[in-house]
C-alpha cells in the first residue's frame, strides 16, 4: 500500500460533499430551498449553511487559521439555527460562503 496523502483525501471527500449539496441548490427559488422538508424543519439551504458554519469554525480553530470576514450566522454570537435558514438567510450568501470554505 502507498503513501496516503490525508489532508488531500479530506480536502477531495469534503468537497465532493460540499459540491453535492451546493448543486441541489442550483435552480431553486428562495422559497424552495428554505422550504421545511422534515417535521424538525430541516430545510436544504440549512443543511449548506450547517455544513458550512461546521468547516469554517472547525478547520479554523483545528489548523489555527480563522475563516476572513466569516458570515454573521456562523459565529459565536449567533443564535443556534439548528438545520434550518430562516427568512433573513440568503440562498446566494449562503452559497457563495460554503464555496469559499474550503475551496475545490
Amino acid at each position: 500500500m502507498g503513501d496516503v496523502d490525508e489532508k488531500a483525501l479530506l480536502h477531495r471527500y469534503l468537497a465532493a460533499a460540499r459540491n453535492a449539496l451546493l448543486w441541489k441548490l442550483d435552480g431553486l427559488s428562495e422559497y424552495d430551498a428554505r422550504r421545511p422538508l422534515t417535521p424538525t424543519g430541516t430545510n436544504l439551504l440549512g443543511l449548506v449553511k450547517h455544513a458550512a458554519g461546521v468547516e469554517l469554525n472547525y478547520f479554523g480553530r483545528v489548523f489555527d487559521r480563522p475563516f476572513p470576514d466569516p458570515p454573521r450566522w456562523s459565529t459565536a454570537d449567533a443564535l443556534p439555527a439548528g438545520w434550518w435558514a430562516g427568512h433573513r438567510a440568503r440562498l446566494e450568501e449562503i452559497a457563495a460562503t460554503a464555496d469559499r470554505v474550503l475551496p475545490g
